[in-house]
């Protein structure tokens, strides 16, 4: 077999170098608004599922729910995310506080700049092409056994 048709190296750790690249350039961006990059994904997400129970939120991130509430915890402190009751004594609900609405749409503009810096830079043929390899890449590797890869 060519040498220029085999894998060289460890894709692990290829993908890890992309991973701590990508994460350091939207960091720059996003943390102008006070928040690290997984504060405001947690943000876009809650705001995109809505009041829900802290189990299903993990669910749906794919993180243990230990994970997710000790990353939450500064989002409630910051007053940006409230806990109220659920359908049962037991049960709670997660929710963007009117505070945290606001702290997302600031946050929004800075992830939405670093976006567009990272679409400039690679150009959006790339971006795409990127983005389709992971999505096929994700499917080919199938179901996730272990919940808590977001830690």
């Amino acid at each position: 077999m060519d040498i220029q048709t085999k894998p060289r190296g460890c894709t692990s750790f290829k993908v890890r170098q992309l991973m701590r690249r990508l994460s350091q350039h939207y960091d720059a961006e996003v943390s102008q608004s006070g928040l690290k990059t997984t504060q405001y994904s947690l943000l876009s997400n809650l705001k995109r599922l809505g009041p829900v129970r802290p189990v299903d939120f993990a669910a749906d991130l794919r993180m243990t729910a230990s994970t997710l509430s000790r990353n939450l915890q500064p989002l409630i402190a910051a007053g940006w995310i409230e806990q109220s009751a659920g359908a049962d004594a037991r049960s709670r609900l997660v929710a963007l506080t009117p505070a945290g609405e606001a702290k997302w749409r600031e946050a929004q503009l800075h992830w939405k700049a670093a976006q567009q810096k990272l679409n400039a830079l690679l150009g959006v043929e790339r971006v795409l092409a990127l983005h389709q390899l992971i999505d096929e890449s994700l499917e080919l590797l199938g179901t996730d056994d272990s919940p808590d890869l977001q830690d």
